[in-house]
């Protein structure tokens, strides 16, 4: 039987700091066993990762979002790129979080060093692949990447 994980300050920060050492930017801690059919974890974002605009066309993959620590700009899209929607996800703030249908296109933003976020969708885990990608934003290490992200931060100043 596995232990009770906890949800707490210490593991915000060995999050922050994992992905602030990380070239990505990221890091995640799962709380899941990957057979589980429901995957949850903590992901510690710093404000230089790039999450390229996505979605998951599975039937069975609507994701839910929620601030923990810190802020993130959530951009919805249509499928020609044009935002539809945009919030701030703050931990204690108006927005908390969001849950997303399967195929609706979204992109994040840390707004915010150290930031906590916490996911939820279910498993197995799978890369997003065919069809899933934003055909008009650049993919993660792409060219226009670094351009693309400095225009999806400047949706939120």
């Amino acid at each position: 039987m596995r232990q009770p994980a906890f949800i707490d300050q210490s593991l915000f920060a060995g999050l922050a700091a994992q992905a602030a050492a990380s070239p990505r930017q990221r890091q995640h801690h799962t709380f899941h066993e990957m057979e589980e059919p429901c995957h949850r974890m903590a992901v510690g974002l710093q404000p230089g990762t790039y999450i390229p605009p996505h979605r998951h066309l599975s039937a069975d993959k609507a994701e839910t979002l929620l601030a923990l620590k810190g802020r993130f700009g959530l951009l919805l899209f249509d499928e020609q790129g044009v935002v539809t929607d945009k919030r701030v996800l703050q931990a204690g703030g108006d927005c908390l979080g969001v849950d997303l249908a399967p195929g609706i296109y979204h992109g994040l933003v840390v707004l915010e060093p150290d930031s906590i976020l916490f996911e939820c969708k279910a498993g197995p885990y799978r890369p997003v692949g065919e069809g899933e990608h934003a055909h008009w934003a650049p993919r993660e290490g792409e060219e226009g990447a670094a351009g693309y992200q400095a225009w999806m931060v400047a949706q939120f100043a």
